[in-house]
């Protein structure tokens, strides 16, 4: 039988990752009971309608009552704001972790409202889809995927080490950085790829009469993939963007000056050059298929783990 972690769980925010950990929790039984709670009454209900929690509020406060393990999962911008608003019902001695992609901005808007008698443990799960909604998660999500770590100077290492155990329950490899750290890491590996798949999509967007003709109907699987990045949620990363600008804007200036080098070795005819930038490119994509972070499957598999019956 699966071993309960914590008594009860508050999911604050219930969009791709707090509806997929709602799954994973009930599926591998880690809490006693799960309160969810989000701002909107109809995602509310919907995530009544799934049967995602065990308690449903539009209250954050209302929702981290006693409990023992408190997720914010929550557009970056807004962890702030939900840190005041549940800062004064936190139970002591209860975790309190987040699942933003930026870390050094979430820290700094959460943590000047974070009582002593609790733990703030930043985190950050290295996994997700272009969907979102409480329709979207599924419990499989987190399945040998990274969640990253950022505990503050003084972070206690048994509840550092509590939410670790956690995180690997629900399939995660667990590994720690220092926030600045993180979000430079972040900005090469997801930022600046989904910033590119914006500026590309937009790009056709804007030859209209091309986009709704020629590029739709014959897109081929780099355009295809680039507007399944493209299609991530706005709100999200356009607070991604904005709280994690400098390390964004360095990755951004790097990836400009590699496409002049690239644009001219197209513009002299470089083959040479070419041959050893797309070789060594492959590489890099065999070494992450290697490493158990991607699947060489259509739609990187994503379709049938998240819908098993219909494989």
């Amino acid at each position: 039988m699966p071993e309960k972690m914590f008594d009860r769980i508050a999911l604050i925010g219930i969009g791709l990752i707090g509806s997929s950990l709602a799954r994973v929790i009930r599926r591998e039984g880690l809490a006693g009971e799960i309160v969810v709670s989000t701002r909107s009454a109809g995602t509310l209900a919907r995530a009544q309608e799934l049967a995602l929690g065990d308690r449903y509020t539009t209250d954050a406060a209302e929702a981290v009552k006693d409990a023992d393990l408190v997720i914010v999962s929550v557009p970056v911008g807004s962890s702030g704001a939900v840190a005041e608003r549940i800062a004064p019902a936190l139970k002591p001695g209860a975790i309190v972790t987040d699942v933003g992609s930026t870390k050094a901005s979430v820290i700094a808007q959460m943590q000047p409202h974070m009582p002593p008698h609790v733990h703030f443990i930043p985190g950050h799960p290295l996994a997700g889809t272009e969907k979102s909604g409480p329709d979207a998660g599924f419990a499989e999500l987190f399945e040998n995927r990274w969640c990253i770590l950022t505990p503050p100077e003084g972070a206690e290492p048994e509840a550092v080490e509590r939410l670790a155990a956690f995180w690997r329950a629900c399939g995660s490899n667990i590994d720690t950085m220092d926030p600045e750290h993180h979000d430079m890491v972040l900005a090469m590996v997801s930022h600046l790829p989904h910033i590119i798949a914006y500026n590309i999509v937009g790009t056709a967007d804007d030859l209209q009469t091309v986009t709704k003709s020629e590029v739709i109907k014959y897109s081929a699987s780099g355009f295809r993939d680039f507007t399944r990045l493209a299609a991530s949620d706005p709100t999200m990363w356009r607070d991604v963007c904005l709280h994690n600008k400098d390390a964004i804007l360095e990755m951004l200036s790097r990836f400009s000056e590699d496409l002049a080098s690239l644009q001219r070795a197209i513009r002299w005819g470089d083959g040479d050059k070419l041959f050893e930038l797309f070789t060594r490119t492959r590489a890099v994509r065999r070494s992450i298929i290697e490493a158990g972070q991607e699947v060489d499957a259509p739609d990187f598999g994503r379709f049938v783990a998240a819908h098993p019956e219909k494989n």
